[in-house]
């Protein structure tokens, strides 16, 4: 199978280099910026050019560019029934199909930056696809870690709240924790150290229970202990409902978003 990227930045080039570790894909990425195509080269040793070589009905059109520079990029772009993917947020498949000359052999997906590690996951719908191109879009998405079916168009913008753009709010959050970290008198470095592996043993710990994320929780704060007093303060600051109107602002940002699109 070949795949074509339309873009070569960074989710594209998480994705490529999936594919590529992958095997059993010739993978060619679009790029119109020659330094960006220099490292795609060094990096992927993926085949590169400016502009897309011609498509076939059996090959894969991956759409990378960014969601504002998507129409300019897909002028011209003759898809000649080639199954396309989209990972450009807010941009739904009535527009895309407006971009391409009408085509619906369309998947919107939302990825996540982990995917640059084969860790991430993307949240996938199409509407009306057959089930052989859906695998066929699974299975490349899966090059870069797991992968989520929606039920409706609608439901991009809740995945894009929580996983599409939930790397930030994990990074925000170790952040923070390194900076506590920092205040309570350990170095920078240390402090880091002593983030990121809470993090990750937390995760680890989560992943191998069968128990849920509120009984871990408990299991490590007694009553009146000093987790205790740590997990009541943030409570009293009403951090969850503060993560759940970030996530709220971030689905509303995402439907505004796919509202301007529609208008042009």
């Amino acid at each position: 199978m070949n795949i074509y990227f339309l873009g070569g930045g960074n989710m594209a080039a998480a994705i490529a280099g999936g594919l590529v570790r992958q095997g059993g894909y010739k993978v060619h990425i679009a790029e119109r910026n020659e330094a960006a195509r220099a490292r795609l080269v060094r990096e992927l040793g993926v085949s590169v050019s400016e502009s897309l070589p011609e498509l076939g009905a059996d090959d894969v059109l991956v759409l990378a560019v960014k969601p504002q520079d998507m129409r300019a990029a897909c002028a011209g772009v003759q898809t000649n029934g080639a199954l396309v993917l989209s990972v450009a947020a807010g941009l739904g498949i009535d527009t895309l199909s407006s971009y391409l000359g009408g085509t619906r052999r369309i998947v919107r997906v939302m990825p996540n930056t982990p995917a640059k590690i084969g860790l991430g996951v993307s949240g996938m719908f199409a509407d009306g696809l057959c089930e052989a191109d859906k695998a066929a879009a699974d299975k490349i998405m899966r090059s870069a870690g797991d992968t989520v079916w929606l039920g409706s168009e609608e439901e991009m913008h809740h995945i894009t709240g929580i996983s599409g753009s939930g790397p930030a709010y994990v990074f925000y959050l170790l952040e923070a924790l390194q900076t506590a970290a920092e205040q309570q008198g350990f170095g920078r470095e240390d402090a880091r150290r002593l983030s990121l592996a809470t993090f990750k043993g937390a995760v680890a710990l989560a992943e191998q229970s069968t128990e849920d994320f509120a009984a871990l929780r408990q299991n490590v704060t007694s009553k009146g202990g000093t987790t205790h007093e740590a997990v009541e303060t943030f409570k009293a600051e009403h951090i969850a409902e503060s993560l759940a109107k970030g996530v709220a602002a971030c689905v509303a940002r995402s439907r505004e978003m796919a509202t301007q699109f529609e208008a042009v």
